[in-house]
Order: C-alpha cells, then sequence, then structure tokens
C-alpha cells in the first residue's frame, strides 16, 4: 500500500476492460461492484505476486542496490512469514474471484502459470518484460469476460495494446538496475535495448495506443474517445522524449506516469460512455 503504482499498472487494464465492456452495451456508467471487486483483487493479487517475486529473488535481491532492503533480503521478514502473508492474500483473491461468473474464474485460475514463471525468466531470457506484460495485462481479458460472459476481439486488441505498454513501461523501470542486473549476470530488454531503447519505446507504446484505441473503437466508442486517447497519446510521447535511461531518478518518474497514461484512458473511456448514453 505505501507504494500504489504497482496496484494501478495492474487494475487499471481490467477497469479499461470493464468499461468498454459496458460501453458496447451503451449505458452510462459501469457496475461499480464490478469495478470495486476487480480493485480488491489488485490489490491483493499485486501483494501476492510481488510477495512470490521476492521469495524467489531474495538472494539476488542482495546483490542489487535498490532491493536489498527489501523485507526479505534484509532480513526483516523470515521466509515462512512471507509465504504465509502469499498464502493469505491469494485466498482473499481467490473469494473475489468466485463472485464472478464461470468464464472469469477460469481466466483467474488460467493466468497463474504465467505469474510463477516471471521471476524466473530474467534467468535465461531476455524478454522478462514480456512475461510480465503477458501477466499484469491479464485483468484486460477477464473484465470484459465479467461483464459478458465471453472474450470477443475488443478484448483481445486490449489485451495485446496492454501487453506491449507493459513492456515498454518496465524496461523504463528495468533502466534503474541494469548495471547490477549485469554484474550478476540477468537478463532484461533494458539491457537488450541499450541505447535504441527509445525507438523500441516509441515502436511500443505506438502499438499500444494503436490496439487499445482499436478495441475502444469496436465497443462503440465515439469521437470524445478518440480526443482523450490523442491526449494520451501525447502523454507517452513525452515519456519517450524526455527519457534519460542513465538516470535512475528519471526512470522512475517516467515508470510512475504510466498510472496517468492509466488513467487518461479510463477518463476517455468513462466520459465518452456517459455522454454516448445522454446523446
Amino acid at each position: 500500500m505505501d507504494r500504489p503504482i504497482g496496484f494501478w499498472l495492474l487494475a487499471l487494464p481490467c477497469f479499461w476492460s470493464i468499461g468498454i465492456a459496458y460501453r458496447s452495451l451503451g449505458v452510462p456508467y459501469p457496475d461499480l461492484w464490478t469495478m470495486l471487486l476487480f480493485a480488491v483483487g489488485a490489490i491483493v493479487m499485486r501483494g501476492a505476486g510481488c510477495t512470490y517475486n521476492d521469495i524467489l529473488d531474495r538472494d539476488i535481491d542482495k546483490g542489487v542496490a535498490r532491493t536489498r532492503t527489501r523485507p526479505l533480503p534484509s532480513g526483516q521478514v523470515t521466509t515462512s512469514g512471507a509465504v504465509t502473508f502469499m498464502v493469505a492474500l491469494c485466498l482473499i483473491g481467490f473469494v473475489v474471484l468466485l463472485n464472478f461468473n464461470t468464464l472469469t474464474i477460469a481466466l483467474g485460475i488460467a493466468v497463474l502459470p504465467i505469474v510463477a514463471l516471471y521471476p524466473l525468466v530474467k534467468r535465461f531470457s531476455d524478454w522478462p518484460q514480456a512475461v510480465l506484460g503477458l501477466a499484469f495485462s491479464w485483468g484486460a481479458l477477464m473484465g470484459y469476460a465479467a461483464v459478458h460472459g465471453r472474450v470477443d476481439w475488443p478484448a483481445i486488441l486490449l489485451y495485446a495494446g496492454a501487453v506491449a505498454w507493459t513492456i515498454g513501461y518496465d524496461t523504463i523501470y528495468a533502466h534503474q538496475d541494469r548495471e547490477d542486473d549485469g554484474i550478476l549476470g540477468l537478463k532484461s530488454t533494458a539491457l537488450k535495448f541499450g541505447d535504441a531503447t527509445k525507438l523500441w519505446l516509441a515502436a511500443l507504446y505506438g502499438i499500444a495506443w494503436l490496439c487499445i484505441t482499436a478495441a475502444g473503437l469496436g465497443a462503440d466508442a465515439g469521437t470524445v474517445f478518440l480526443v482523450g486517447m490523442a491526449v494520451a497519446a501525447a502523454q507517452l510521447a513525452w515519456q519517450v522524449i524526455t527519457l534519460d535511461i542513465d538516470d535512475p531518478d528519471n526512470c522512475l518518474m517516467r515508470f510512475r506516469s504510466n498510472r496517468d497514461f492509466g488513467l487518461l484512458v479510463l477518463a476517455a473511456i468513462l466520459l465518452d460512455m456517459f455522454l454516448g448514453a445522454l446523446l
């Protein structure tokens, strides 16, 4: 809870998905109970996922300046205590999941192997950010399924866009650790892209914007949505243009600013939904 950016980045694709699902129904606003359930689910599952990641990486984290003060490598929390905490959060998440239809429950269970794989990928692949994208964006499928009981192509496009967005912002995040990662033999897109990061980022963000916009249009979103997406595009462009991969503080600020991008997209969906229902 003291670092809410993780919640936002996990929850926003869920909220987008719920929004476009209800936009296709022509209603003025999404079901608030559904939004609340996804918010609670995002809080507890983000916590569970981070705990799982920290358990597996507790020895690696000791060798990285940014992470050596985390609870496990610093000795503030025992491994058994972390496991107990993780299981408790997963149980809460499962109770939340049981409030949804069969497809949504199945999707919630289906993502677990991807979540389990993620912390291991940096040990053998340059693309751990892609696996994070597959996991962190899963709510783009679940939110739509929770409303319609199926997954239509707007949800698939939204998922693809969210994956590209996640790879982009987590590459920015990974630049904070690239020197330590290189020493420890770990891999990341930050190390792979190197000085070409801005070009890769522009391409990934471009794909993300196009897919998210297409998903909204496929759910009958209109002019207000497009105007909002234009503003969101400007936010992404600002990230790329002003990014300094050699400045950790710059990277952290641009990474965190993706909450603003996500909220701009959500605002575009919700405002278009409200005005569309009125007119």
